[in-house]
């Protein structure tokens, strides 16, 4: 029987010996002659840090706290990924606004104390808000929140490229929960690989709070 391919799953690419998305390593070729502007702002993030977190964050900032604003559109839009691209869904390189918002998130405490880390980032793009303000986006930006908010949880994406039902784009916002999918065979494994592949790094991660 001949196998028909999953048109959402094709093969990764490499570039620069670096494996992605079939669709995300087309959209590179543009993004050589990108040029960005003295105010934009650049989030980069590993996978699965805190990037939608700090988005949401930064878009509330610059709307002033303003709720109905940020839901304007799903965060996928008003927070654009320079590199992103899949078919039948629009993107654009600096934002329909003309701002590509992108910072850093950190590690793990982040999710302890919100509201410094909310402080942190205003200090950073050189803003402030009211307390109150930045109490409602403490609020608003919190991972029960978001986790149920139509314009942050990626539930707007059609499910041929990401189908919720299997698994939610937000799931249980916690550090440290791959305890309860590693086997310990597989985080023995993890752990040796990871030695193996890190030797000589002088980086260190939190793995749980």
């Amino acid at each position: 029987m001949e196998l028909i391919q999953d048109i959402s799953r094709p093969p990764l690419e490499y570039v620069k010996g670096v494996p992605l998305i079939k669709y995300f390593a087309e959209a590179l070729g543009p993004l050589q002659s990108f040029q960005a502007r003295p105010d934009d702002l650049l989030i980069s993030t590993y996978p699965k840090s805190g990037t939608t977190w700090v988005s949401q964050i930064l878009d509330m900032i610059y709307q002033g706290g303003d709720l109905e604003k940020c839901h304007r559109a799903p965060i996928f839009m008003r927070v654009p990924f320079l590199e992103f691209k899949v078919p039948g869904i629009p993107s654009d390189s600096v934002g329909s606004e003309g701002q590509a918002i992108q910072a850093s998130t950190e590690e793990p405490s982040a999710a302890q104390n919100p509201k410094r880390e909310i402080q942190k980032i205003l200090e950073f793009v050189g803003r402030s808000l009211p307390e109150e303000t930045v109490d409602l986006m403490v609020e608003h930006t919190s991972f029960k929140e978001m986790k149920k908010n139509p314009m942050t949880n990626y539930t707007t994406v059609r499910r041929e490229f990401m189908d919720h039902s299997i698994s939610p784009f937000m799931r249980k916002g916690m550090a440290g929960d791959w305890k309860t999918t590693f086997t310990v065979a597989q985080n023995e494994r993890f752990d040796a690989d990871y030695a193996k592949k890190m030797a000589g790094c002088s980086l260190s991660f939190r793995s749980e709070l």
